[in-house]
């Protein structure tokens, strides 16, 4: 019963992750850990992570931005794979705490950008995957982070979904790699991971018909949102 109540919220969360391009691993990750534990769900939700992801990059194959994911990915798989080996060996609340704050901050910083023009090259986002990477190998979730970076990038709506789904998987397979090969990802949390997995692969494409029918500024509204939701989710995370 308490799997099913899981995949059922896989599904929204999967079709809100394939509006916006984040929000699933936030609004999953609880539950995952009410049902398996807090040991059990950092892996669980890797695996799942690397479906969800998938799925954004099929529904959008055509709009992908292969430059920008080459260039992300360069970076963020191998700072990655440090920044998982490190999640072992540390306590994580402070860098909730701080990454709370980030995307609360980013909301004005994203606008500023806007006004400004301000458009991002393919060596900013290089640096970007380095620290995302790093970031995201001892964290749950930093997609939010990704998102006015992206965007500043020249990104919107489905050129933005698949391009960044296909960047974060190579920051999750890094990830998982790194749990599998320290013996912190067994095979029971992988195959739960799948199963969990399908469900926002499903969310993934209800999402397609939405974000086909938003213009580009209720989109960035909408990640305006998002980025508070998941700022304030992170500074309670870590208040707790």
């Amino acid at each position: 019963m308490e799997f099913a109540l899981v995949l059922a919220l896989g599904l929204v969360a999967g079709t809100l992750g394939g509006i916006v391009g984040f929000g699933t691993s936030i609004m999953l990750m609880p539950a995952l850990v009410l049902v398996f534990g807090p040991r059990e769900a950092v892996p669980i939700m890797a695996v799942a992570s690397i479906m969800a992801n998938a799925s954004r990059v099929v529904a959008w194959w055509n709009d992908v931005d292969w430059r920008a994911v080459g260039a992300y990915s360069a970076t963020g798989f191998p700072a990655a794979a440090l920044g998982a080996a490190t999640l072992l060996a540390m306590p994580t609340r402070a860098v909730e705490a701080s990454l709370g704050a980030f995307f609360i901050a980013m909301i004005p910083v994203r606008r500023w950008m806007a006004q400004r023009a301000w458009r991002l090259g393919l060596w900013h986002l290089a640096l970007l995957g380095a620290v995302i990477g790093f970031i995201t190998g001892i964290v749950v979730s930093t997609g939010p982070i990704n998102a006015p970076f992206f965007l500043a990038y020249g990104l919107v709506k489905g050129a933005y979904l698949g391009t960044e789904a296909l960047g974060s998987i190579a920051v999750y397979v890094a990830k998982a790699i790194t749990f599998r090969s320290l013996g912190a990802l067994p095979w029971d949390a992988f195959v739960k991971g799948l199963i969990v997995g399908t469900s926002l692969v499903a969310g993934a494409f209800v999402a397609k018909r939405f974000v086909l029918q938003l213009d580009a500024a209720r989109f960035r509204l909408l990640m305006d949102g998002l980025l508070l939701v998941a700022g304030s989710t992170m500074l309670w995370a870590a208040a707790r």
